[in-house]
């Protein structure tokens, strides 16, 4: 009995203990509401902001480099604007990459080599403060630029989108995110999405043009864009029958009617965006046609094969046959040379261009939205490219988070690449002090080439909708609480 009595007077304690967790559970959820709701004021952007804060200290080490990138940006932008005299305008960063020719030119015309101009829109704001200062003041741009990005999502996005943005900028950019310009980029062609999906056509074009004047890569979401304007437009629906066929009849039969396509299509905001593009360019042009255009190409074209991207494997295998490799620091990043590059560089192109035109075949059937396009052509686009740097997920991090919020497989998913990418750089990177010999520290070569192959699974898996990668969370269409409770009120 007195057993009996002892174990019922456990029961009350045990429910007020019960009860006591359920109530913290509760609150716990009711914060984490609040603070996924774009009614939450101020408190909603704290994630974030926590993120940032402890980004900009963890990061705070490479804003000392003489050549980070940042330092780089610098060195640019004081070419530009005083030509000559960079160098000993900013005698304590490294400006040894700025060719020779920079000493005899005069101001305005030394544009940068790998980047398009209008970047020094971007890289210019810091020479208002002390050298000493730069980095910190490009650093807090950026992180305006994951700001708007942050606001974008918990205000158009989908219930969970700006904290799985956050999540995915913190696990994978810690290190990077707040040194490269990328983010902004990244922001145009999100801005570009949420505008083509309401049908705001010209604010879609004008965004994707920033966003190319910025970076190149923007450029393929372009016929996508395209393609989902006409398709609005019902001026290029192609019907169901001929969805739905896959013999070689089908498809001529569509290109038959291409013509009488091509009359009824929307050519205005096309012709926009490229004049806006070619425009600004040839602006630049007049004052250096080699920065502006052909060094870009040239520099794109004659890359080798960086250490850290997909087709490497193939290289480091051919190693155990005796081939040989050397690793080297050109372009800006560690690069591999080998006599297989020239074979790896032309398989990578080919595999990008079947990759692409899938993406845009999809398109033009209206099997992808163009937000489901823009995050395949990029996928693809980063999976077969000849180099594979850190910041590229950054590119996808405000779609993935905008597309597929809080789904798990995701989260995990891409949240396991982002992770392996930071500890690809700068964990390990930081473990040598010469870069090229970073292939040696234990565990790069097998934690790059594991990384890439997750990468190139969930890119072939979003392509052919395996596992449903391509289901899309819910879209948060309302414009506030203020506007649901008026329209609660209308009812």
């Amino acid at each position: 009995m007195s057993n009996v009595r002892s174990s019922s007077g456990c029961l009350p304690a045990t429910k007020t203990l019960g009860s006591a967790l359920s109530s913290v559970a509760l609150g716990i959820r009711r914060g984490l509401e609040r603070l996924v709701d774009p009614a939450g004021g101020a408190l909603s952007f704290l994630p974030l902001a926590l993120a940032l804060l402890v980004m900009l200290a963890l990061s705070s080490w490479q804003m000392v480099w003489s050549t980070s990138d940042v330092t780089r940006y610098e060195c640019y932008a004081l070419a530009f604007w005083f030509g000559g005299q960079a160098r000993a305008l900013a005698p304590q960063i490294d400006c040894s990459f700025l060719p020779a020719q920079v000493e005899r030119l005069p101001p305005l015309h030394m544009l940068p080599i790998e980047y398009p101009p209008l970047t020094l829109v971007l890289f210019t704001p810091g020479l208002l403060v002390p050298s000493a200062y730069y980095p910190l003041l490009f650093g807090l741009l950026m992180a305006l630029a994951a700001l708007l990005i942050y606001w974008l999502l918990l205000r158009w996005g989908p219930r969970g989108a700006a904290l799985a943005f956050t999540f995915y900028l913190f696990l994978g950019e810690w290190g990077l995110a707040l040194l490269r310009f990328d983010l902004v980029p990244a922001a145009l062609t999100l801005l570009c999405v949420l505008a083509a999906e309401r049908r705001h056509w010209t604010a879609a074009y004008c965004a994707l043009a920033l966003a190319i004047l910025l970076k190149i890569y923007p450029l393929l979401l372009l016929p996508p864009l395209f393609f989902a304007e006409q398709q609005a437009r019902k001026a290029a629906r192609v019907t169901a029958e001929q969805d739905g066929a896959r013999t070689a009849a089908g498809i001529v039969g569509w290109v038959a009617q291409v013509p009488s396509y091509l009359r009824r299509w929307q050519w205005r905001n096309l012709l926009l965006c490229l004049a806006l593009v070619v425009g600004t360019t040839g602006a630049f042009a007049l004052l250096d046609f080699q920065g502006a255009v052909a060094s870009q190409l040239a520099y794109f074209a004659q890359r080798p094969v960086q250490i850290e991207s997909s087709g490497t494997l193939l290289i480091w295998l051919a190693t155990l046959a005796g081939q040989t490799v050397r690793v080297v620091y050109t372009y800006g990043s560690i690069n591999l040379l080998s006599p297989l590059v020239p074979a790896v560089s032309l398989g990578s192109t080919l595999a990008l261009l079947a990759g692409y035109g899938l993406v845009l075949w999809q398109s033009v059937r209206g099997r992808l939205a163009f937000s489901e396009a823009a995050l395949a052509a990029l996928l693809v686009f980063v999976a077969t490219g000849k180099v594979f740097s850190p910041q590229y997920l950054m590119w996808l991090m405000p779609l993935v988070a905008y597309l597929t919020a809080t789904q798990r497989r995701w989260l995990l998913w891409f949240g396991l690449i982002a992770l392996l990418t930071s500890l690809i750089y700068p964990f390990l990177y930081t473990r040598v002090q010469d870069a090229t010999q970073v292939w040696r520290v234990p565990g790069f070569l097998p934690v790059v080439e594991l990384r890439n192959l997750l990468f190139l699974l969930l890119t072939l898996g979003y392509l052919f909708n395996l596992l449903d990668l391509r289901r899309r969370s819910e879209p948060q269409l309302a414009v506030g609480a203020g506007a649901l409770r008026e329209a609660e009120g209308s009812r």
